[in-house]
């Protein structure tokens, strides 16, 4: 008997799916069973950085089971997943299974027959079979930039959450490597947005015999203007006209008077190429753009997907693609939608990670014929991201999509200029599993043509403030300024929202006045640790460690000794960091005024003159819309228990009405 050891009790059904007979024995270690003490720092930084490790005594049983089946196996087969976190519960296993000799910072992994790891990056019979013939050894190096990562953190979590409690009064906070960069993000935009200065202007748009265009200019001088303002995060370009609404009836005036020719047709043919297939970010970007998915809940589904065999490994940085995969799409494509919609090139995406690891794949389908009605327990979540997944995978091997687009210039004797585009689709291509809104050129008239304006009119706008980011747009910047790993972005955001930290309104990352203290006073009391380039270039290092090219107690020590200093003096320093928000109401107890505070569960209203006076209440926001359903309740705003927004009655249990969004609340009223 061949005892394999897999993390979930899903893969390991998996797994016995496609090993019958008695050959093999999987269990399932539940995650990982040996890690640093819950309950202190459990790292010794005098020696080395010497991790203390335990078991946790929920696991006691599971590694009784293990060590029980392994003492009569003829090997032991460790297939826990390909990344590095997967490496080190392969190593921690071994080790309690007696194979490895434990010497802080080299341990020797023992070379026996009985021990061997497998890698593979999809649960299917023939990977599973390939890794099975060609086992390989733990790879140490990976094991050690977990454990550097791991240390990492530890010391961070432990060294400074105690600082923040001190200045703040909270025992509930945390401070983290990379969550704290994370928040710091989401602080300065607030900041930027605050400062931001709208102004008005106007757009000119005018109807030239069913052609809607737009004003551009009047001789040379052109109407729109672009400004770039430099934020936290890069640059950020927004545009407005010059056109005032002081200028507004003099343009509408004279711009009315005159007569009009199309002065140039600019007609082009684009080739649109096809995205390339999902990596982590990505995915959880798309799942959170279309579905509302948060990155938590997008890995949970793909993790599920992945161990039923449905996907490949969805924790990966890497647009590669198997070669057997390409083949199998090809001829999927051809059955499908025809030869011509197979692309007539071998497709090389150019990763926008520059730390992928190119060794593993993107994610994508493990079988192109699949039938999900087959596996049991799949949600339609489940089915909407594999069918993200199946779409983008095959697309990327599709031919590129034909599109004509045509530019039509129109001017004036006066000199003014609008412009006006349409487009039209003349091969879909990929497109056809991706439906494309186009323009239809519907134009007839040829260069030289007059044209009749009919009406003319000004649409008032205003400048736009950087945007707040949403799940997407905040993964999306993580992964653009190499913060964090795929397996990192779901548990950070989930930690800052957790936290009470920021707020998710429609969408939306708001940050709290808590958010706000706690990002503030760390970027400013450890400026260089909270930095985003210092931040990113730990993540270099950390790489370095996984091929074997860098010292893990080096960058220990080179990262604590600073640290170290910076936390010493600032625990020497005095002063309290009040965190709460004013009010317009008095307590009734003590007329004094009322504030707003912060609890491990959230917001509540406490008096100011605490503790002469205890008097407290919950905290509910209004939005000042009476509910739809009983017309007599006020909608607010409520939490689920995983800290995600929505809006209920006020009347609740009598009255059950829910909506994730305001203007669902408004659609429901309108339907009444």
């Amino acid at each position: 008997m061949n005892l394999i050891l897999v993390e979930s009790p899903t893969k390991a059904q998996t797994f016995n799916k496609y090993l019958k007979g008695d050959e093999y024995h999987v269990e399932a270690t539940i995650g990982h069973i040996r890690d640093l003490p819950q309950k202190k720092i459990g790292i010794d930084v005098d020696n080395d950085f010497r991790p203390e490790y335990v078991i946790s005594p929920e696991k006691e049983k599971t590694i009784a089971t293990i060590k029980k089946f392994a003492k009569k196996a003829d090997s032991i087969i460790l297939a826990t997943d390909a990344d590095r976190e997967g490496e080190a519960i392969s190593y921690h296993i071994a080790f309690l299974l007696g194979f490895v000799d434990e010497k802080w910072p080299e341990s020797k992994i023992h070379k026996d027959k009985r021990l061997k790891r497998i890698v593979f990056h999809e649960i299917t019979k023939s990977a599973l079979e390939e890794a099975l013939e060609h086992p390989q050894e733990i790879d140490i190096d990976l094991v050690n930039a977990q454990q550097t990562r791991r240390i990492l953190d530890r010391i961070v979590g432990y060294k400074l959450s105690p600082l923040l409690w001190k200045k703040i009064g909270k025992r509930w906070l945390s401070a983290g490597r990379v969550q704290t960069v994370a928040l710091r993000f989401i602080v300065e935009r607030e900041k930027e947005i605050k400062k931001f200065e709208s102004t008005p202007f106007y757009k000119g748009n005018g109807i030239f015999e069913s052609v809607e265009a737009k004003l551009t200019a009047k001789g040379t001088e052109k109407y729109e203007k672009k400004f770039t303002l430099q934020l936290f995060d890069g640059e950020y370009s927004y545009t407005q006209t010059t056109i005032t609404k002081e200028l507004v009836p003099e343009l509408q005036k004279d711009i009315s008077s005159d007569s009009f020719i199309v002065s140039d047709l600019d007609v082009r043919s684009n080739n649109r190429v096809p995205p390339a297939p999902y990596i982590t970010s990505t995915l959880q970007q798309d799942a959170a753009r279309k579905f509302g998915y948060s990155s938590k809940q997008t890995m949970s589904l793909a993790q599920n997907l992945y161990e039923k065999g449905l996907i490949t490994y969805h924790r990966t940085d890497s647009i590669n693609l198997s070669e057997k995969f390409i083949p199998q799409a090809h001829a999927y494509i051809k059955k499908t939608y025809g030869d011509k919609y197979i692309s007539t090139t071998q497709r090389v995406f150019k990763t926008s990670t520059k730390k992928a690891q190119e060794a593993h794949e993107a994610i994508r389908p493990t079988d192109l014929n699949e039938d999900l009605a087959n596996h049991s327990g799949l949600t339609n979540r489940h089915k909407n991201l594999y069918d993200l997944i199946f779409k983008r995978a095959l697309a990327s091997q599709m031919s590129d999509a034909e599109i004509k687009n045509m530019t039509i210039t129109i001017e004036g004797k006066k000199g003014y200029t609008f412009k006006a585009y349409q487009d039209q689709v003349m091969f879909e291509g990929f497109l056809v599993l991706y439906p494309y809104e186009e323009r239809k050129i519907t134009f007839n008239k040829e260069k030289g043509d007059p044209i009749k304006l009919d009406p003319l009119t000004f649409e008032e706008a205003q400048t736009q403030p950087p945007p707040r980011y949403s799940e997407a747009s905040l993964i999306r910047t993580l992964e653009k300024k190499g913060i964090g790993r795929p397996s990192t972005y779901a548990p950070i955001i989930s930690t800052i929202l957790l936290r009470n930290y920021v707020e998710k309104q429609e969408g939306r990352f708001h940050p709290t006045s808590l958010g706000d203290a706690v990002s503030d006073y760390l970027s400013g009391a450890f400026e260089n640790l909270f930095e985003v380039e210092f931040t990113s270039e730990m993540e270099d290092k950390l790489d370095l460690v996984a091929t074997e090219k860098s010292d893990m107690v080096k960058i220990l020590k080179d990262f604590y000794g600073p640290l170290a200093k910076n936390l010493a003096v600032e625990e020497k320093k005095e002063g309290h960091i009040d965190v709460q928000e004013a009010t317009d109401e008095k307590c009734p107890d003590s007329d004094h005024p009322l504030v707003i505070r912060y609890s491990k569960f959230g917001k509540f209203y406490a008096c100011s003159d605490y503790p002469n006076c205890k008097y407290t209440r919950n905290f509910v926001e209004k939005v000042n819309i009476k509910c739809p359903k009983c017309d007599d309740g006020d909608i607010i705003v409520r939490f689920t228990k995983k800290k995600k927004r929505f809006y209920g009655c006020s009347n609740y249990p009598k009255c059950d009405f829910a909506a994730w969004k305001l203007n669902e609340i408004e659609s429901a009223d309108k339907a009444k």
